[in-house]
This record gives structure tokens, C-alpha cells and sequence, in this order.
């Protein structure tokens, strides 16, 4: 196939370019930075202009990345998340039904759902409680009236907490951790640190772009790896993966962070798709990144 990978420069879309090459695809990438191994359509998605060389051409699939992902920066600039996450995706689709792509793959996220006491499945209501979750509801809804009226084929990947090799620019718990691993600091945590997240490695992450580009089904998918961790318990395992203590500073609990994510990868796993990626081992790559002694 000949793929669009939208954000392909960013943490995950390198590997998605990465997965997606190896596979023997041809890969173009769309981004506000270049890329450097493959074609890039340099610019923001936001302009119809960039949105346009991006999908002209022959394309037989768009793996939709590019997005504003920070839930406290949503709560900040609302307006502007809506513009990138559903004004954006929805010029996009647009293209691919004039352009005739007959996949289009988006990167979504369980916080479509809003907190949720138990297990996060895919056939839960959607009830965002930020911004950010409601561009991505938004954005889905989108998708799923392509297929409808279109024949699209559109899979959305609701991605738990993605970490491993590439993060030295993100502001998530992992690089936060090592970052205070690697220069003796502290790192902030909020409220008590009981609250319970899942977390997969990219590498696992790109292998479910891969297999959803080539063949799953329009409508979500939990890409998680199904196994839930206290933020302190997490700690814990950075400190193994680095070797290094990691100080820790409790601050006040942020306003629309959801206390427990516990979801099921079920559907997932009866596509073909497993994470294989164990959580230390996985740390472990992430940290050789950040390690002042590499």
C-alpha cells in the first residue's frame, strides 16, 4: 500500500513509519517537522492547503496521528484543540472521499468515555469529561458516518499510556520520571499516587497501527496492554529500569484526571494483536534516552 502517515515525525508516528516500511509499504509523511527518512508534506493540518498535498496522489490508506493529546492543555485552549482534533480530521475525510483512500486509521484514546468504575471496553457509552476527550468522541463520531455513508474503512485505536524510546520531548509520568533520574531531581506527583494507569510500549502501539492499516474493521479498538499500575508502583519500576533513586514531591491532584484506567484489550487480542513488551524491559528502552552515562 501506499500510506499517509499524519504526525509522522512525532513519537508515535516514527514508529508507526518505522512498522509500516518494514511491512514493505510506501510511506509519506505529513508534519510540522521533517521526517528525514521518507517524503514529508511539511506544515500544519489545520490549513487546507497542507491538508490537500498531503492527500493528493494515489493513496490506498491515511493513519491519522497528528492531534493536540495534553487533557490540562484542553482545558486551557478548548477552541484550539477543536480546530486541530475534529476541524482538521474532518477536512481530512473529506479528501479521502474525493481522493478515493478506502482506509483511513485515527488515533484515538479511552478518554471518549469519561471515568469509569471497573473495566473500559469498547462498548461503553461515550461521556468525555475534558476538551480533549470530546474532540476525540468528536472525531470518532466522524469516522463512523465515512463508513456509513462511504464504505470507508475506518479503524480508531484508543490508545492507553504509550511510553518507550523517543520521548526525550514529552511532558508524560515516564520522561518525567527520568528525567529526575538523570539529574538527581524530583518528580511531581499528583494526589497520593494510588491512581492506576496502563501502560504499552510504542513498539507494540505500531504493530497495532500496521495490522489495523492492512485489515481491521471501522470502529474502535483498545490498544492497552491490560494490566493496570498505581503511579507509585511505577516509580518503583523506573527506579529498577534506570538503577537510580527517583525523589518524588506530592502536588495537589489536576482537575480532570481521571483516577483509574483499567481497560481491556480483548477485541485487540482477537485481531492478532498482543503487547509483548514487559513493563521494566520496556522502561528500560525508554530510559536509554535520557541516561547521562549513554
Amino acid at each position: 500500500m501506499k500510506v499517509l502517515v499524519t504526525g509522522g515525525a512525532g513519537f508515535i508516528g516514527r514508529h508507526v513509519v518505522r512498522g509500516l516500511t518494514e511491512h514493505g509499504h510506501e510511506v509519506v509523511v505529513a508534519d510540522r517537522n521533517e521526517h528525514g527518512d521518507v517524503p514529508t508534506v511539511q506544515g500544519d493540518l489545520t490549513d487546507p492547503a497542507v491538508r490537500a498535498r498531503a492527500v493528493e496522489g494515489s493513496l490506498d490508506a491515511i493513519v491519522h496521528l497528528a492531534a493536540e493529546t495534553s487533557v490540562l492543555g484542553s482545558m486551557r485552549k478548548p477552541a484550539w484543540v477543536h480546530e486541530v482534533n475534529v476541524a482538521a480530521t474532518s477536512g481530512l475525510l473529506e479528501l479521502a472521499r474525493e481522493c478515493e483512500v478506502g482506509t483511513f486509521v485515527m488515533a484515538s484514546t479511552n478518554a471518549v468515555v469519561g471515568a469509569h468504575d471497573g473495566t473500559i471496553t469498547e462498548d461503553l457509552p461515550l461521556r468525555p469529561l475534558t476538551p480533549y476527550g470530546s474532540t476525540k468522541a468528536a472525531a470518532e463520531m466522524l469516522l463512523s458516518g465515512y463508513a456509513g455513508a462511504f464504505a470507508l474503512r475506518t479503524p480508531c485505536l484508543r490508545l492507553s499510556n504509550v511510553y518507550g524510546p523517543g520521548m526525550l520531548a514529552k511532558d508524560s509520568l515516564v520522561p518525567r520520571m527520568f528525567r529526575a533520574a538523570a539529574t538527581g531531581g524530583r518528580v511531581q506527583v499528583y494526589g497520593d499516587g494510588r491512581q492506576r494507569r496502563d501502560l504499552v510500549h510504542v513498539h507494540d502501539v505500531a504493530d497495532a497501527f500496521v495490522r489495523a492499516s492492512e485489515s481491521w474493521p471501522s470502529g474502535p479498538t483498545i490498544v492497552g496492554c491490560g494490566t493496570s499500575y498505581d503511579v507509585l508502583a511505577l516509580l518503583d519500576a523506573a527506579r529498577e529500569a534506570c538503577g537510580r533513586p527517583i525523589a518524588v514531591e506530592h502536588v495537589s491532584a489536576k482537575v480532570g484526571e481521571m483516577r483509574e484506567v483499567v481497560v481491556s484489550p480483548r477485541r485487540a487480542c482477537d485481531f492478532g494483536w498482543r503487547a509483548e513488551v514487559d513493563l521494566v524491559e520496556g522502561l528500560r528502552s525508554t530510559w536509554a534516552d535520557f541516561d547521562p552515562e549513554s
